[in-house]
């Protein structure tokens, strides 16, 4: 059994330009992550508006994640990779212009915001619909671990960085650097061979091709299920929002950005790269549905943690803030074995006429829950503090997640048997 991540895929010219333009395209992103919410509290000083910021991202989200979706199963991807990566390194821009010129107006930085967020919507269902196309079958677990070992290392890096300049250099730098390297995204993009779905005879796009995307997913239970327990690991699991309230309150950090506010981010995404460095055995793993149960439970647990350890820092600071930010550490490593098999499951399951249309149901579930847990948690923060916010979060994870593990036997039961070639079958234990 291998320790180390599985570098397989990388032998593929297509999957290795992209996956190195990932390596500086995702700390470019993660830095305006960092600068979104500490700009907005900076502005307001309210965690409910930083958790507004997760309705303004959500709306354009769902709507741009499932139209791109369907889009993705009847043009060519290439195409509409290089159309919403360019709309991402615009609207970067024009981030950095708000800050530029100091204008302090928290609605037309959201709305910036929400634009970006619908570039997003479109490229993120094409470019994991083309995964399949790019690696063997037998490939995928190693090359989802792969994306989001580097998704997670960049995660560490850029706000560290990130939360370090705001108080230097101020917002406007992190969405430059941001549009920047976008560049190298946009590079390997054009570098792909077009890249035509084999849609069928009844493929359709817009409206009526997201109602056929979820006809398709309710006759899956697996998929729908994996789905499913994503939503209520970030919706109910995931405190980001609180992050700038709990570092000025809770450790004593400064109004806008600061080494806690850093290390709290830094924290969450360092668990997943460690754990993704060493995820050599997850092409291994059979029992998926079982792995991803134990994982978001691991989670539910790691966030509780985080939630209470904020209730001793008063007295005993350092101490709490090692604990949370191993709470959170922990957490990050369960999400990212949890991430990696439920990608491939739906990779797996679907035919390629319908990976775009999976793909965007996916997106706005992986992408949306946060933003939705943005909104729980910044409102639950305002009336009962971010203890109980995080640590009930958590609890509530534990509990749903179990249920749904007794309701979906077949989820549970899930298995993958794998060969040392492209070749799979699937299986369920009686």
């Amino acid at each position: 059994m291998r320790l180390f991540a599985d570098t397989r895929p990388l032998r593929y010219a297509d999957f290795r330009r992209l996956w190195l333009a990932n390596i500086v395209t995702v700390i470019g992103a993660q830095m305006t992550v960092v600068a979104i919410p500490a700009q907005i509290f900076h502005i307001t000083g309210s965690s409910g508006y930083v958790g507004l910021a997760g309705a303004f991202g959500l709306v354009p989200l769902i709507v741009f994640g499932l139209w791109g979706g369907s889009l993705a199963d009847v043009i060519n991807r290439r195409t509409l990779l290089i159309i919403s990566t360019l709309g991402l390194i615009v609207t970067s821009a024009l981030l950095a212009l708000i800050a530029v010129l100091g204008v302090e107006n928290v609605w037309l930085l959201l709305s910036v915001f929400a634009m970006q967020q619908a570039f997003f919507g479109l490229n993120q269902p094409a470019r994991g619909a083309l995964l399949p196309t790019i690696v063997p079958l037998a490939l995928l677990p190693a090359a989802n671990s792969l994306n989001m070992t580097v998704a997670t290392l960049g995660a560490v890096i850029g706000p560290v960085i990130g939360g370090a300049l705001i108080p230097v250099f101020g917002y406007q730098l992190l969405y430059v650097i941001d549009a920047v390297f976008l560049a190298a995204t946009l590079y390997a993009v054009l570098r792909l061979p077009p890249l035509i779905p084999q849609k069928q005879s009844h493929t359709r796009s817009g409206i009526k091709g997201v109602i056929d995307g979820f006809r398709y997913l309710g006759t899956n239970t697996v998929v729908m299920v994996s789905l499913l327990v994503d939503v209520i690991a970030m919706v109910f699991g995931m405190p980001r929002a609180l992050f700038p309230q709990i570092a000025v309150e809770t450790f004593d950090g400064p109004p806008a950005g600061g080494l806690v506010f850093s290390l709290l981010f830094a924290a969450l995404a360092g668990g997943s790269a460690l754990a993704g460095i060493f995820s050599g055995w997850v092409s291994k793993v059979q029992r998926q549905g079982l792995a991803v149960i134990v994982a978001i439970i691991v989670w539910g647990a790691a966030m509780t943690l985080f939630g209470i350890s904020l209730e001793f820092a008063r007295g005993f600071w350092l101490a709490a803030l090692i604990i949370a930010l191993f709470g959170l550490a922990l957490g990050g490593g369960a999400d990212i074995i949890s991430s990696a098999f439920r990608s491939t499951m739906l990779q797996e399951a679907a035919t390629d006429d319908m990976r775009g249309r999976m793909q965007g149901v996916f997106i706005v579930v992986v992408a949306g829950g946060p933003r939705l847990a943005d909104i729980l948690h910044g409102s639950v923060a305002e009336l009962t503090g971010t203890t109980l916010a995080s640590a009930g979060g958590g609890i509530a994870v534990i509990v749903l997640v179990l249920v749904c593990a007794v309701m979906f036997p077949a989820f549970r039961k899930y298995r993958v048997e794998r060969g040392e070639g492209p070749e799979q079958t699937v299986a369920l234990d009686n």
